[in-house]
């Protein structure tokens, strides 16, 4: 088939018009990105062609960015069986044990929550922004003296600071230290406990299957 331009062809040369064709398969891909379920981690590459591309299982043999995470223990339709998903008690060991010591609270417990909230992805970043290992809230973050909630220290500093107000406010109670930290402490007064939230209920319970088996491990 002849392929040369004539007069009333666009003026475009094919090259121009992949280059468009990538671009608007790009920008769908970014646009559907909320779809994700909420515990998923979406990996953004370059496939072999050089097409930006995004994906919820981590790609082999290619440089990527993790560049949309959202609460790890939250979905309430996850498969993973939590009694028995693999634990983390290396990661960031040194900052986690220096924390609980500074703020008394089980280190454990914070290896529970850095488990739950981001799968101990340092760089995760959550549909509606929270940052970090603990998932921090700008205003947040702020709050708590956290001026880069990227940086591992500084996000677990933070974390492990407000863990321990909840932990003084309810008493040791860790289901509605979890409760709030999911939901917050407003939702947790105004239900008198865990808010009944499908998303709240399920990170509590998961928490606590975390919290058990990282004292046991």
């Amino acid at each position: 088939m002849n392929m040369q331009p004539t007069n009333k062809q666009n003026p475009f040369h094919s090259n121009n018009r992949y280059r468009r064709i990538i671009l608007a398969s790009a920008c769908a891909c970014i646009f559907s990105l909320p779809s994700f379920a909420a515990d998923t981690l979406v990996y953004k590459y370059r496939s072999k062609s050089g097409v930006p591309s995004f994906s919820d299982v981590e790609p082999q043999g290619v440089e990527y960015k993790l560049v949309k995470v959202g609460c790890f223990a939250c979905n309430v339709s996850s498969m993973v069986n939590w009694y028995k998903t693999p634990l983390n008690t290396k990661a960031f060991a040194s900052i986690i044990e220096e924390m609980a010591f500074t703020y008394n609270v089980e280190p454990a417990l914070i290896r529970a929550i850095i488990h739950a909230e981001s799968h101990f992805k340092e760089r995760a970043l959550s549909k509606v922004g929270a940052q970090g290992l603990m998932q921090l809230m700008p205003a947040t973050a702020k709050e708590l003296g956290v001026k880069d909630s990227f940086v591992a220290k500084q996000n677990i500093q933070g974390g492990t600071k407000h863990l321990a107000k909840l932990f003084k406010k309810y008493r040791g109670n860790i289901e509605l230290v979890a409760a709030a930290y999911n939901a917050g402490e407003g939702a947790v007064k105004r239900y008198g406990g865990v808010p009944p939230y499908a998303e709240t209920k399920t990170y509590v319970e998961r928490v606590q299957i975390l919290h058990m088996r990282y004292r046991r491990s």
